[in-house]
């Protein structure tokens, strides 16, 4: 799908030197650790951030209340996705990540 393929670009351009792999059907980001990965269900889709509660929100689209701190962004058209912001949350999640 164009927003998947996206998302993808933007975090291999972002974080060039982090693993992306597949797990349960998902796109998933390494470095150190897990630090994002991609959930596209029919409806929309989902980038998900592991240590999300950290990231400093000044676009207000990060989204969840996961007790494990992972939060999210949610689209459902190529239309929606603001770039800048997901490139501004995935450099917070991979400077998070090589701590």
């Amino acid at each position: 799908r164009p927003i998947v393929k996206s998302m993808r670009a933007s975090i291999k351009r972002t974080a060039p030197k982090d693993n992306e792999e597949f797990s349960y059907g998902m796109p998933v980001y390494k470095g150190k650790t897990l630090f994002a990965w991609i959930n596209p269900p029919k409806n929309d889709v989902t980038l998900s951030f592991t240590r999300g509660v950290l990231l400093e929100d000044k676009y207000g689209l990060l989204k969840g209340s996961a007790k494990a701190g992972a939060r999210h962004v949610k689209m459902t058209k190529l239309a929606e996705v603001n770039k800048p912001a997901l490139i501004y949350y995935i450099k917070q999640a991979v400077k998070l990540d090589k701590r």
